[in-house]
């Protein structure tokens, strides 16, 4: 519901307001579309990465048994940076690095394959790693769009055909006032003329 008064202060309000929103419509409209192909592109990356994880985590199952004599503590994550991007006016994590730490361990001692078992758990950690942050910012994107399209829809059916009514609605008010003030003005030059015959 929009409020206002009739009089011109109330109107010349009214009509910048209406104008203000009309002409930011296209640049809400151009975000909301840019951020809606964005979140379809991460749904495929996030549907990619899932299936890729699952590949990897496959392509493991052979070796299982063998990692049961695997040190799980001669790797860790040790650290992941993202780095925040600007899509469509909103920020967005984005994966620049993973550092791992990978603990000293006998070449000699240990067995042949820890090394293509780390490497392995290295590419797994980064697809998990790389998943959930695609996942983090599908969740951004779809909030931001989400209120985008609500912004349109509130713009586009409620304040600018609300704001074009109260506007419709002064100036007829205004009018009509004009129109009583001119037939009052009629009506006491006739009372006047009369008077005086």
């Amino acid at each position: 519901m929009i409020e206002f008064q009739y009089n011109k202060t109330s109107l010349q309000q009214l009509d910048k307001n209406l104008k203000m929103r009309i002409q930011s419509l296209p640049t809400i409209k151009n975000k909301e579309n840019a951020l809606r192909i964005e979140v379809k592109k991460t749904k495929d990356d996030v549907e990619k990465l899932e299936a890729q994880l699952k590949e990897k985590i496959r392509e493991f199952e052979y070796a299982i048994e063998l990692f049961g004599e695997f040190d799980n503590s001669i790797i860790e994550v040790k650290n992941v940076h993202i780095e925040t991007k600007k899509i469509a006016g909103t920020r967005i994590p984005f994966l620049k690095e993973i550092e791992y730490e990978i603990k000293e361990f006998s070449l000699f001692n240990s067995p042949k394959w820890w090394l293509d078992g780390i490497a392995q758990i290295k590419e797994i950690a980064g697809v998990g790693i790389k998943r959930e942050i695609h996942i983090e910012k599908l969740s951004v994107l779809e909030y931001t769009r989400k209120k985008t399209t609500q912004k349109v829809n509130l713009f586009e059916k409620v304040q600018i055909p609300g704001y074009e009514e109260a506007i419709k609605k002064i100036k007829r008010f205004m009018e009509d006032e004009e129109n009583l003030s001119k037939s009052a003005q009629k009506i006491v030059k006739l009372k006047k003329e009369r008077n005086e015959e």
